[in-house]
């Protein structure tokens, strides 16, 4: 049987079901919703891929337009939904943390992402110098947020607790003098005075 032909066959199994939805009285059995609606991703998922297949066959400026569908807000959903979009799951993931980039550096905090394996996704943030709770919860709400919205395919999402950093330049007098064993003061005087 040809992909059309299978096409064919999902179409007209789609029709019929929809004929015996509407014969039931007082709606239809589980089954039959779940099967009707396994159709429809079905055919629309073939539709969806033949359309990219005929848009790809147009070279260069082919391949830019499917490229555009993926970065688009309104396709990118369904390309994932459907298996059929041109990115990895990685690639998405990083263009997420591109794109809050500079809402995180408003709160002097960055993500960069860790790894990303069969469909499990780790990110760490950081932040420069001290941070309440709520800038923590809202650096978490704004990566969660854009990570979802290119990646809902993912199977899990781990932020890791943010990690501080010091970039103040602040040097400790301390850490200028050689690296011998600090005397303390009353330690000193201990010693005078035993010595008397």
């Amino acid at each position: 049987m040809t992909q059309q032909d299978a096409f064919q066959e999902k179409f007209r199994r789609l029709g019929v079901l929809v004929e015996e939805l509407d014969a039931v009285s007082g709606g239809c059995s589980a089954e039959s919703c779940r099967e009707l609606i396994q159709l429809l991703m079905d055919v629309h998922g073939t539709a969806l891929q033949r359309v990219l297949q005929i848009v790809s066959e147009g070279g260069a400026s082919g391949e830019v337009m499917i490229s555009k569908a993926g970065e688009d807000p309104i396709v990118r959903p369904l390309l994932v939904l459907y298996s059929l979009h041109p990115e990895s799951l990685e690639t998405r993931v990083l263009k997420a943390l591109d794109g809050v980039r500079q809402s995180l550096r408003k709160l002097n905090c960055v993500a960069e992402l860790l790894d990303a394996c069969d469909g499990a996704v780790r990110v760490q943030v950081r932040i420069d110098g001290h941070a309440c709770g709520s800038t923590t919860k809202t650096v978490r709400s704004i990566v969660e947020d854009s990570i979802y919205d290119f990646a809902p395919d993912l199977t899990s999402l781990e932020i890791l607790e943010p990690q501080e950093q010091t970039s103040s330049g602040f040097v400790s007098i301390d850490s200028l003098l050689p690296h011998s064993t600090p005397v303390r003061p009353e330690t000193e005087l201990m010693q005078t005075t035993g010595a008397d």
